[in-house]
């Protein structure tokens, strides 16, 4: 079983389970599950990183809490943060990633940024293109504007707004995409980002431990790194694949995220599928068994979004906003108010209605459609944002700053 003291000591499980996309800032209604509390912070997006969490607030500045050893908070410190902490930087954001020990995020367009949109990075390098760790932002160098970021353990990919996909970071196992398929490709890593291979153009890429997955404008899913497991999904007992590999299978997808050595992505029609690592039970099929192609999770019902965290995955159906959660619970965070380990969806309680949740090392956070965010799990650095480092197997009110 996982002991909390590996991911204390080690902080090598990796995850990113953060929506694409942020919602446009707009003024949040009223709900009835809205905790009233008067400094809260309102958020368009959060992001749950391996023991920090992030989050886009209403006015575009970024708010992080939890571990900051490295940095990864972004307020020019390294000091852990119980509660939310604003970066430190007068430029606004759009989509926030949190990672292992770094942080990146897209810019809104302003005349600071020349109109365009470009990724910032923070905490420890070469994450951001640069060679040494920062506690404040700055900027990825390439000169490339882009519209969605995600940073993974070593490595983070970004996709321009003409939708092509470019990588940077640790490449041991080809996760950067630029290789033939047959060898790693350029080893070890890039400071700065390289083009993924191919002629495809993605709507959004999803980066995790040791590789990387990207849905395509025409609803292709494609992944390439480390296959070990099958985290690339496509049948094979290759090692790895370093160019951009077609999934198993015939399907069209709309929305992928990445684990730790697993993946899982939602179809057209709402079905979620999972492949990979999976003896932890994240691939949500009722099963501990990894699986080289996509296996549908066991559950009727319809979900619009996938989040998958280092061993454990969350899902929120298409009609409302209900959020379930599968996998290994020993900090509570699937949310269900136990600590049992599930091997299928599981409601997460409390009566609260998710429309966005991303799952972290050992916790889940989400926000309401009021913009109130939640979180859940394993919170010994205070990733949950309540002020405590008391884990919770049900979703507690993140503070205000």
């Amino acid at each position: 079983m996982r002991t909390h003291l590996l991911l204390s000591l080690s902080l090598l499980g990796l995850t990113l389970a953060c929506r694409e996309d942020a919602e446009a800032p707009t003024a949040p209604g009223p709900s009835p599950a809205l905790a009233t509390t008067a400094s809260a912070l309102v958020f368009t997006q959060v992001c749950a990183g391996t023991a920090h969490t992030c989050g886009v607030a209403l006015d575009t500045r970024i708010y992080c809490w939890g571990l900051n050893n490295s940095g990864q908070l972004g307020d020019g410190t390294t000091t852990t943060r119980l509660v939310p902490v604003p970066v430190a930087t007068t430029l606004r954001f759009r989509q926030v990633s949190a990672g292992d020990h770094s942080t990146c995020a897209i810019t809104t367009a302003s005349s600071a940024t020349g109109g365009q949109t470009f990724a910032m990075c923070w905490g420890a390098g070469p994450l951001g293109g640069f060679a040494f760790a920062s506690p404040t932002p700055v900027f990825v160098k390439s000169g490339l504007p882009f519209r969605q970021v995600q940073v993974g353990f070593e490595h983070a990919c970004a996709v321009t707004p003409d939708d092509s996909a470019y990588c940077w970071g640790n490449n041991f196992s080809g996760q950067l995409g630029g290789g033939d398929g047959l060898s790693p490709g350029p080893v070890p890593s890039s400071s700065t980002p390289i083009s993924v291979i191919g002629s495809h153009k993605f709507r959004h890429v999803a980066t995790g431990y040791r590789h990387t997955c990207g849905v395509t404008t025409d609803n292709g899913l494609f992944c390439w790194g480390s296959n070990h497991y099958g985290s690339v999904g496509d049948s094979s007992t290759s090692e790895f694949r370093s160019a951009p590999t077609r999934v198993a299978g015939k399907r069209q997808y709309h929305q992928v995220d990445v684990g730790r050595d697993y993946s899982c992505a939602v179809t057209l029609a709402g079905r979620a599928f999972c492949w990979g690592a999976g003896l932890q039970g994240q691939l949500g099929n009722g099963l501990t068994k990894n699986a080289r192609y996509p296996r549908p999770v066991s559950s009727s019902l319809s979900f619009g979004r996938v989040t998958a965290g280092d061993f454990h995955a969350c899902a929120e159906t298409t009609t409302g906003n209900r959020t379930y959660c599968w996998g290994p619970n020993s900090a509570g965070e699937l949310g269900d108010g136990t600590t049992t380990d599930r091997l299928t969806p599981v409601r997460v309680v409390g009566g609260l209605f998710f429309n966005q949740v991303s799952a972290g090392g050992e916790h889940t956070c989400g926000k309401t459609s009021a913009g109130r965010a939640y979180c859940w799990g394993f919170n010994n650095f205070g990733q949950l944002g309540n002020g405590t480092t008391d884990n919770s197997a049900t979703p507690t009110p993140v503070a205000g700053p």
